[in-house]
């Protein structure tokens, strides 16, 4: 029969505690290893925060000046709370992934060393191009440092807030200028088309259309590619929130590019009939000049029916299951 332990014996047993690999030597306890990680990737962010903040502050700026760029302020609000609302899908249990956590500081440190090679070679690119750099290099240094503090599994449940960052990142002024030129035409075949549909008659030249008592022409500014960015990136946005399957996901997002083009030569029709029936004084109106954000919220309306459409379709197809 076994005897007792002896009261030296059983003080000795339980001072012995196990960790969670199995040893004896006083490893810290997971908790404390999750509070490091977390509290490490804190301090990681604010050094990445602190290195980029002459180029951050730079993009801010930029931004608030810049009628086609103004969006990108909200940008960072719309990713910390899609974050929040994916708190409880973040997987607790962090492993370290080195590859990847090296492959996107590599990236974000070649990209933010070129920029800076380009003025010191005194080829400096101009100041949208320099910050569409600058902005990709510190999206990369905080992608590398999730891979390292937090691991691939919870950078993989946090990808969809993480990626929508990529619209702080301003619009190239090459790929502006091929958007404004496709918007602006596309536009005007549509207002062509709703000038015929309502009766009015004028003549069209291209871009130009003459009309009793005034001659309107479509131009760059006409093409409202400011709102038709926003709301590709709000059918993103609702999408992902919304929607379950792939394709209906694809389908709003895919409606929003006809969606914005209507609603441009819309905005044409308008205006001429105003010029047209009231006076060509309209062609300096409020509505022409600051009617962009009306247009906007027409053009919700049917963004929101074919969303609650899409919705009603999935749900439906859902009960049985």
């Amino acid at each position: 029969m076994e005897m007792p332990p002896s009261p030296d014996e059983a003080a000795a047993r339980e001072t012995i505690i196990p960790t969670q690999t199995g040893d004896t030597c006083g490893c810290i306890p997971p908790h404390h290893r999750k509070m490091w990680r977390f509290w490490g990737g804190a301090c990681f962010t604010i050094l990445v925060l602190a290195a980029f903040a002459q180029p951050l502050l730079a993009l801010i700026n930029y931004a608030a000046g810049s009628e086609l760029h103004s969006y990108i302020l909200l940008v960072p609000f719309v990713s910390a709370y899609l974050l929040y609302l994916r708190r409880d899908q973040l997987r607790r249990k962090y492993v370290i992934d080195f590859p990847l956590a090296i492959v996107s500081l590599a990236g974000g440190l070649g990209v933010f060393v070129f920029t800076y090679w380009l003025g010191f070679a005194g080829r400096a690119p101009a100041v949208n191009e320099r910050l569409v750099l600058l902005t990709l290099s510190f999206l990369c240094c905080l992608a590398a440092g999730g891979f390292f503090f937090f691991g691939r599994g919870w950078m993989r449940a946090a990808a969809f807030p993480l990626a929508y960052l990529i619209f702080m990142v301003p619009m190239p002024d090459a790929m502006a200028e091929a958007l404004e030129t496709a918007s602006k035409s596309a536009s005007a075949e549509v207002a062509n088309v709703l000038f015929h549909l309502s009766g009015t008659p004028f003549l069209r030249a291209g871009a130009i259309f003459q009309l009793p008592n005034i001659t309107i022409e479509v131009a760059q500014e006409c093409s409202g590619i400011r709102s038709s960015w926003v709301l590709f990136m709000t059918s993103i946005l609702a999408a992902n929130l919304f929607l379950k399957t792939r394709w209906r996901r694809f389908a709003l997002v895919a409606f929003v590019i006809p969606l914005g083009i209507l609603r441009n030569g819309f905005r044409i029709l308008v205006i001429g009939l105003l010029c047209v029936n009231v006076g060509p004084q309209m062609i300096h109106s409020i509505i022409h000049r600051r009617g962009g954000p009306v247009f906007f919220m027409l053009s919700l309306v049917p963004f929101l029916l074919v969303l609650w459409w899409l919705r009603k379709g999935e749900v439906r197809t859902r009960q049985p299951e």
